[in-house]
């Protein structure tokens, strides 16, 4: 009876040792498993005085059921082979858990330095990985540079559509887009100043304009300027003729001649001289005058467009004329002649058309003066003006 009892237990026993696992025990190729925290010792106590012999380990008993149960489980669950010639597979190898044995197959490939590893944007966006300095943005091209001094960057010298029609072709557009951007002629007549000057005692007159035809380099300018009263003749007046060449973006270089009309003497003269936007946005013009009998004069003039709105501006203007001798026949003596200093407001009702008021004070110098009060002319003052500004 008892011989039957002991072999049921031994065949039950034995499919249940073969499925336990000891999950604590159990470790996988190549994976370094924490060691298992040794247990806390209880704080020592403090000697008994009376000596005591050692106790003797309890023997754990084992029976022979037991035992003959521990055995079939040992075959069931083989141990792992963890020593360092253990097979690491390759996912393993990645993640770090273990490191593949030399001439291993199986062993990935030895991981790609930071710095010749590029670094995607989204790696690099999640922090996995720092982008070298190749992966940083483009260095700026053409003329997106930043601000300062250095030289511009050299115009390109090729034309893409040259690879696919013949030279005769491409240079015949190429004049062609010139002529259409920036190598066209255009024209206009600007007049600055048309006034009517409202005087004490005297009423007159004023205009001040020029007019120009050609491209952005070469042009044909004309101006002209003069005043006079109502009811009377011209007093002065002048037609100026000249070729302008551009210097600069700003400024212009001018020469031709200058016709004088009017009630003085009708000399002609040889112009030069410059014009432009100074600093600040000063339009300035500058000339000098060689008459034909030898007589040397000199214009300066200068204004300022201060805008007050979208289309109310203030324009300050001063001119100076001054000779370098008396000049009888035209009323003009040495030194400075004529001084003006005006404030004119308009309004701009359309860019072209801006009607305006303001005062302008005139004032004659010198042997100038002198010649106007023997000619029974004023010889300065403050006048009212009310005109307009146009250009077409």
């Amino acid at each position: 009876m008892k011989t039957l009892a002991l072999f049921l237990a031994t065949v039950t026993a034995t499919p249940a040792a073969a499925q336990m696992h000891d999950m604590h025990g159990m470790k996988m190729p190549g994976m370094a498993m924490p060691a298992k925290p040794a247990p806390k010792k209880p704080a020592p106590k403090r000697p008994a005085p009376k000596k005591t012999a050692p106790a003797k380990p309890a023997v754990r008993k084992t029976t022979p059921a037991r035992a003959r149960a521990a055995k079939p489980a040992a075959s069931a669950m083989p141990a792992m082979d963890m020593s360092p010639t253990a097979a690491c597979s390759a996912e393993h190898a990645a993640m770090g858990h273990c490191k593949p044995a030399a001439g291993d197959a199986t062993a990935p490939p030895p991981a790609i330095s930071a710095a010749a590893d590029p670094c995607p944007p989204e790696h690099a966006a999640m922090g996995h990985c720092t982008p070298t300095a190749s992966d940083g943005p483009a260095a700026p091209a053409g003329t997106d540079q930043p601000a300062g001094t250095a030289p511009p960057p050299a115009p390109p010298t090729t034309l893409a559509a040259a690879r696919f029609y013949d030279p005769a072709t491409m240079a015949k557009a190429n004049r062609m887009m010139r002529d259409e951007h920036g190598g066209m002629r255009f024209s206009q007549i600007l007049f600055n100043l048309a006034e009517v000057q409202v005087r004490n005692g005297r009423d007159g007159y004023r205009w001040d304009g020029a007019g120009w035809f050609g491209g952005d380099i070469d042009r044909l300018v004309v101006k002209t300027e003069g005043e006079g009263g109502f009811g009377d003749r011209v007093e002065a007046a002048e037609v100026q003729a000249l070729y302008s060449r551009a210097l600069d973006p700003y400024w212009n270089l001018q020469a031709g001649v200058r016709q004088d009309l009017g009630a003085g003497d009708k000399r002609t003269y040889a112009a030069l001289g410059v014009e432009g936007l100074a600093p600040y946005w000063f339009d300035v013009e500058g000339t000098l005058f060689l008459s034909d009998k030898g007589d040397v004069l000199a214009r300066a003039e200068a204004w300022y467009d201060q805008r007050i709105t979208q289309r109310a501006i203030l324009q300050p203007r001063v001119e100076l004329n001054l000779a370098a001798q008396d000049m009888p026949g035209s009323r003009i003596g040495a030194g400075l002649s004529t001084a003006e200093l005006g404030l004119r407001l308009r309004y701009e009702i359309r860019r072209e058309l801006a009607p305006y008021v303001g005062l302008s004070w005139e004032r004659r110098h010198g042997a100038t003066a002198r010649y106007a009060r023997s000619d029974g002319d004023r010889t300065g003052g403050v006048s009212l003006a009310l005109g307009v500004r146009a250009w077409f």
